[in-house]
């Protein structure tokens, strides 16, 4: 009899892995609250025991690749940050100089590199990248060897 016990946890635990909102936003390396706002918008399935939720190992993989992700935002029915045409985020953009976003922000603010409104987003070709690089950040590096 204990035989057919352990043999039928066994099968429950191969079949459906459940974890709690704290282990899910572990594995997601997000907050507790991100996870249970995912439940709360329907978008991560999830079951209440008396006064806990579980979320199904399959249910969490679902909403990872499901999740909002900027780089597939699309304005106008194109890719707002489609790099392949050169078309690049405030952050992706501070990564390719080496800067902080908020230098990439103020210079386009003040005119030393253009930047276009889509929506909500910033976008910014890779010619003005190219251009601020070699106007601007190569300038600096130039005065500081002369001095």
């Amino acid at each position: 009899m204990n035989n057919g016990a352990n043999h039928q946890m066994s099968d429950e635990n191969s079949d459906k892995r459940v974890v709690s909102i704290t282990e899910a936003a572990k594995i997601n390396n997000v907050t507790r609250q991100a996870i249970y706002v995912a439940i709360k918008q329907k978008k991560l399935k999830a079951c209440k025991d008396a006064t806990r939720w579980t979320i199904d190992l399959k249910d969490l993989e679902d909403y990872r690749k499901q999740k909002y992700s900027r780089t597939k935002s699309v304005f106008n029915g194109e890719l707002l940050f489609d790099n392949s045409k050169g078309f690049h985020s405030v952050n992706q953009t501070a990564k390719i100089l080496n800067i902080p976003a908020q230098k990439v922000y103020y210079a386009t603010r003040v005119g030393l590199m253009k930047a276009t409104r889509k929506g909500a987003a910033w976008v910014i070709h890779s010619s003005e990248i190219k251009a601020y690089q070699d106007n601007y950040l190569s300038k600096k590096s130039t005065d500081s060897q002369v001095m």
